[in-house]
């Protein structure tokens, strides 16, 4: 067993291995991470995880090409197939049918593209300032995509993130920037996201009548004062998914699951619990 609690268990999907988290019993949420640098699930999830567990079988993957899964050298990604094809290949090895989904920003966008594309896969959707909206990159989502790896760069980036910049202390920053610095990350990243970078946001967002012909019930959680994800995209994806509901938080960023925690599981376990029979 490792020592670094973002290292789980192990298995073959599309011919790499993933590292994934596999915690609880009960019907299966699926924990999808964000795109930034030096991400992964057990670092987006880790307050999460342990909540949801006591009630459901939580799966929390990294994503090809992010964290602790062995992401090829010669990886040719392809938005937004890549990771949806890891994701299925991972319920099938998980031998889970139908899943929750709780997707973070980029993740956001991979539950609509899951939803849309395996329809019999995916339950409740919960989306977290999420991408999927087709808006102009602008200058923070560059910045965080552009990393080169410094601790004042993260540091920086991590600002941007928080509404409440007082939860970027020196030591998450430098945490954060080792994580950016372990063999073959660093690269990986500059891989997913060459620029020109509008492109691969673009290619985040499902046409308005894939958006329409999604049936699954959606929460959509986002801070009022994102400066990542513009909050008006929530509203843009609202208007389209038949099913869904909008719950903004003011005084915060695009860190929903750090800066209000206990209101994010809150809403989070309630939306959940309503779509449990009796």
């Amino acid at each position: 067993m490792s020592e670094n609690p973002e290292i789980g268990s192990r298995t073959e999907t599309c011919g790499y291995q993933t590292n994934y988290h596999d915690h609880g019993d009960g019907p299966a949420v699926l924990l999808l991470h964000g795109s930034g640098a030096g991400v992964s699930a057990w670092a987006n999830w880790r307050n999460l995880i342990p909540v949801l567990s006591k009630h459901y079988r939580v799966l929390a993957p990294d994503l090809v090409g992010f964290g602790f899964t062995d992401t090829p050298n010669d990886y040719n990604y392809r938005f937004m197939d890549s990771w949806i094809e890891q994701v299925i290949a991972l319920l099938d090895s998980t031998n889970v049918d139908k899943i929750h989904i709780v997707g973070n920003s980029f993740g956001g966008a991979l539950a609509l593209w899951l939803a849309h594309k395996f329809p019999e896969r995916c339950d409740r959707l919960v989306l977290m300032g999420p991408g999927g909206w087709p808006t102009v990159v602008n200058d923070n989502l560059k910045a965080l995509w552009s990393y080169k790896p410094s601790v004042e760069n993260m540091k920086a980036l991590m600002n941007i993130m928080a509404y409440n910049t007082d939860l970027v202390t020196d030591e998450l920053a430098d945490l954060r920037y080792r994580a950016t610095i372990r063999p073959g990350s660093q690269e990986n990243f500059e891989r997913i996201f060459p620029p020109p970078l509008q492109r691969w946001l673009d290619q985040q967002a499902l046409p308005i009548a894939a958006l329409q012909g999604i049936k699954n019930e959606v929460l959509i959680i986002h801070g009022r004062d994102d400066q990542v994800v513009d909050p008006m995209s929530s509203w843009q994806l609202h208007q389209h998914l038949e099913y869904s509901q909008l719950h903004y938080i003011g005084r915060c960023g695009h860190w929903t699951q750090i800066e209000h925690g206990g209101r994010f599981q809150a809403l989070v376990k309630q939306f959940f619990a309503e779509g449990t029979p009796g």
